[in-house]
């Protein structure tokens, strides 16, 4: 099999790139040279934050492209807020933290941002005064009526990316599945307390 294990400083153009590499014997056109871009890639699953930070990256760059070119002033990290709120009509804080699966302070944060762009409102619950709960306005009721067919849009993009990339969506909800029975954390913890 492979006699040695090596590491190398490799001059590509501009780049000074580290190589790894495993050869019967060592042969400088083989070599392919690992960029700093190719990172996440290269490194699979050791690297997944990096990658699915960088996917997030690329689509929430490319959808604030796409409201920019259509001349609306909308910020991605809305969307989720305001559809469920298109949705339900009104939801408090936390209802809206446990269907969208994300913390309370993202979405009060999320809030009061869509608040102080007049999208939406808070009011006391009428059944509990210590929740308030979150409602469209005029405005946004407006705003949810233009994106929709945007929205549509989207959606059939993502449905096509998700075809594309074999069900990409299929191998995201088995991660879900596998950080619910233990975390990154948990399993990191684990394998430190056995050394």
């Amino acid at each position: 099999m492979f006699r040695s294990l090596y590491m190398e400083v490799v001059q590509s153009g501009s780049y000074m790139v580290l190589c790894v590499g495993a050869y019967i014997s060592v042969n400088l056109k083989n070599i392919k040279i690992m960029t700093m871009q190719d990172y996440s890639r290269v490194a699979g699953g050791a690297a997944i934050g990096a990658r699915l930070r960088r996917l997030s990256e690329s689509l929430d760059g490319d959808s604030t492209r796409v409201y920019a070119a259509l001349g609306i002033s909308f910020e991605q990290r809305w969307f989720g807020v305001l559809n469920q709120l298109a949705i339900s009509e009104s939801a408090t804080v936390g209802e809206l933290a446990a269907t969208l699966k994300i913390t309370h302070v993202s979405v009060s944060q999320t809030r009061q941002s869509l608040e102080k762009a007049g999208i939406v409102r808070s009011q006391s619950d009428p059944e509990d005064a210590r929740k308030k709960k979150i409602m469209l306005t005029a405005e946004g009721k407006r705003l949810v009526a233009k994106l929709r067919p945007i929205w549509a849009a989207f959606d059939e993009a993502a449905l096509e990316l998700n075809a594309e990339s074999g069900d990409v969506v299929a191998s995201l909800n088995r991660l879900d599945d596998a950080l619910e029975r233990q975390s990154i954390f948990e399993r990191i913890m684990v394998r430190i307390a056995k050394k």
